[in-house]
């Protein structure tokens, strides 16, 4: 399988599912009558990040995660989101930055030899970046932003986590 599949259409998907999130968390704020910018700062534990940089890092890692498999620069995106809209907004990026990718960038991204700054000059092979590394790492993030709003009431489900699947017939 080329990791393509297991990175562009995923990780869109992924972000499709949390703008809806998003709308959610809007119409609960509305109707429970408190400015939707309180679930920003919300958090689990005192020691994690809030919703705000837990949908930054999330989207940023869709970005980081492709152009280290396919020796892309990656883009920088200032963290600088305030409200639901900005969050909106920069998930847009992020999906129209992975539209950009194609199939045939990603052709030997499997071995490709990728490191990071904080592994202090150890590296993994693409592969194994991917599946041990990146998508936990993501899937991490992604799973606390969820919580986040379901801790504050939002009315989400599995469904809702999952987002579109892809059936046939």
């Amino acid at each position: 399988m080329n990791l393509y599949d297991a990175t562009v259409p995923v990780f869109t998907k992924t972000l499709t599912a949390m703008e809806a999130w998003l709308d959610k968390a809007a119409a609960y704020a509305e109707a429970k009558k408190f400015a939707p910018e309180v679930l920003l700062e919300s958090r689990l534990a005192p020691d994690q990040f809030p919703l705000l940089r837990q949908i930054q890092i999330a989207c940023d890692n869709t970005k980081f995660i492709c152009c280290r498999l396919t020796g892309k620069d990656v883009p920088s995106n200032p963290d600088t989101e305030k409200t639901l809209a900005d969050l909106r907004a920069r998930i847009k990026t992020h999906k129209d930055f992975l539209a950009t990718f194609k199939r045939e960038d990603f052709n030997g991204a499997e071995e490709r030899s990728i490191t990071q700054q904080s592994w202090q000059g150890k590296s993994m092979r693409g592969g194994d970046y991917l599946d041990n590394y990146a998508l936990p790492n993501l899937y991490f993030h992604v799973t606390t932003a969820y919580a986040i709003l379901r801790h504050n009431g939002v009315d989400l489900g599995k469904r809702d986590f999952l987002g579109q699947l892809p059936f046939k017939g």
